[in-house]
């Protein structure tokens, strides 16, 4: 009897052991990109409404920028509350600042970025704005800026 739970004892060890050697099974999820009317619900229902953290400074300093030359500015965030955060408009100031809107959802506690692209128009020290709004609470738009002295290279 002592040989036989011995014997059971250690076949289960020897289970135990070759199951965790295995890798985990991959958690990683599809994203499918919301409906129209997913996104319709999600900007105007405030029970889809999320918060939001900017991970980097609302203002970039960009310092020196040569004179009709394009820069990248990116801005990164993490969707900080329990819903989908769903991005409505991502606008600038001004035709020389192009911003791209993130088309898909992110999941809460998903991270991602904003980037814009500025052309380097302009003389001296300049400041620009890029405007975005989502389903977010407060639901005022969040205002990022970026600014730099224009130089002549």
């Amino acid at each position: 009897m002592k040989k036989l739970l011995i014997l059971l004892a250690l076949g289960t060890s020897i289970i135990a052991c070759k199951s965790s050697d295995k890798k985990p099974a991959d958690t990683t999820t599809t994203i499918t990109p919301l409906t129209t009317e997913e996104k319709e619900k999600a900007k105007t229902d405030t029970a889809n409404f999320t918060t939001i953290q900017w991970l980097d400074s609302m203002y970039k300093d960009l310092g020196n920028i040569q004179k009709d030359k394009t820069v990248e500015i990116t801005y990164r965030f993490k969707n900080t509350g329990d819903k989908n955060l769903v991005f409505d408009n991502v606008s600038a100031q001004c035709g020389c600042t192009i911003p791209e809107r993130p088309e898909r959802a992110y999941a809460p506690g998903e991270e991602g970025e904003i980037k814009a692209k500025y052309n380097g128009s302009g003389q001296g020290h300049v400041r620009k704005e890029v405007y975005v709004t989502a389903n977010t609470r407060p639901a005022t738009a969040h205002t990022l800026s970026f600014g730099g002295e224009i130089i002549d290279k």
